[in-house]
């Protein structure tokens, strides 16, 4: 459903059934125990100078808990993009007006999408049952992932293998699938996905890479050569909880589900609970915020679990996490803004004569609609005009 550019209604539903598709969503969010946006909007904003991404900065706290960054204030050249409660519009949209700051909306209704999305896995799932199959281009459920699991390492049981490497709050397991061709203690690749529950284009993107993996082997080169030497670890899904909350009560939740006593507010960012840079920008010590970094570094079991199992291998060389939402490949560190000695090195995958170009895709709206990175540098630079903790500093730098 689209509007025109002078704001009428384009070719689709009629207002009457709009009220109805809006009264229908009401409804179904009832009756599935589920959170409604109806309403709730995405604005980009444009800020043409340091002034005026402060002035972002002081709307984050001064609408706390209401506002929801999605790309974040970071420097003028890059646009910021904030999902604003219907509740709140009226009062965000007067705070960018008379501020002069331009933006334009870029998501109308987001229930609408909501909709659409849970109404696409319906007929995916509808599909594969009747087929037997699973589909690679659709999103599935934390029991759908794990299933696929099981019989994925069933039918590659020669290359992969999966372990349990620990709990998590409500106690999920937290798997990991291995790709080796023999060996023990080999030097390693960690990945994972789905660290912020809401991202799910993650976990879809770690499944089609393991698929891709298994297919790939013994016919991709540099693929192959990878596996003759390294053990390839995955975790699919790192926060279960909050993966299978966003499926049955907040599709935009972000954190774990942990709870202590004494806070009303329930969860904490896993990406700022990592012990380097611990506390510092772009955390918060606000249960309530969805950047909380939690009591003290590594108090979740899903941090613990990798933390564990990473420092127990001793052998891991390399550590990717995948995100949305945002196209940019960032490296070390997360945490300050002086550059890593091996800077330049870190640069190589960008265009190295042994790796190739790299390039990443992106299922969300981005300022970039082509297939390659928005920006590529460490995690406070280029992109960010200040440092956020994140935990490739914590295998990066002193542990």
């Amino acid at each position: 459903m689209h509007s025109t550019p002078g704001g009428r209604m384009g070719p689709g539903l009629c207002p009457v059934d709009r009220q109805m598709l809006l009264v229908y969503s009401f409804i179904l969010a009832a009756a599935l125990g589920q959170m409604n946006f109806t309403g709730d909007q995405v604005l980009r904003v444009l800020a043409k100078n340091e002034q005026q991404l402060s002035l972002l900065r002081d709307l984050e706290g001064l609408k706390a808990q209401k506002v929801d960054f999605w790309r974040g204030p970071a420097k003028p050249s890059l646009p910021v993009d904030v999902r604003v409660p219907f509740s709140e519009l009226k009062d965000v949209k007067a705070y960018l007006e008379s501020h002069g700051l331009a933006y334009s909306i870029m998501i109308k209704d987001i229930q609408v999408l909501l909709d659409q999305e849970r109404e696409a896995m319906a007929r995916s799932r509808r599909l594969e049952r009747s087929t037997s199959s699973f589909s690679y281009s659709s999103y599935h459920t934390l029991e759908e992932i794990y299933s696929w699991m099981d019989n994925f390492v069933t039918e590659h049981s020669d290359i992969v293998s999966k372990i349990q490497i620990g709990h998590s709050f409500e106690n999920r397991s937290i798997l990991v699938l291995k790709f080796s061709t023999g060996g023990s203690q080999r030097p390693a690749i960690w990945m994972d996905t789905g660290i912020h529950s809401r991202e799910w284009i993650t976990h879809a993107t770690g499944i089609w890479t393991a698929q891709k993996i298994v297919s790939e082997y013994g016919e991709d080169r540099i693929l192959t050569n990878i596996l003759m030497s390294m053990d390839i670890f995955m975790g699919i899904v790192s926060n279960p909880d909050g993966f299978a909350f966003t499926h049955i009560m907040n599709r935009l939740w972000r954190k774990n589900k942990s709870n202590r006593r004494g806070i009303f507010c329930i969860g904490v960012d896993l990406n700022r609970n990592w012990r380097s840079g611990f506390g510092g920008n772009g955390s918060n010590d606000n249960p309530c915020s969805e950047t909380y970094r939690g009591p003290y570094p590594h108090s979740e079991p899903e941090v613990a679990a990798i933390v564990d199992f990473i420092t127990a291998h001793g052998n891991i060389k390399a550590l990717i996490s995948i995100h949305s939402y945002s196209q940019m490949l960032m490296y070390p560190y997360g945490h300050l803004l002086e550059p890593v000695s091996n800077q330049e090195e870190l640069m190589w995958p960008a265009g190295s004569p042994s790796t190739g170009p790299t390039t990443t895709a992106s299922s969300t709206p981005s300022a970039s609609s082509s297939g390659t990175p928005d920006a590529m540098g460490s995690y406070c630079q280029p992109q960010r005009s200040s440092p956020r903790p994140r935990r490739c500093g914590w295998r990066f730098g002193p542990s």
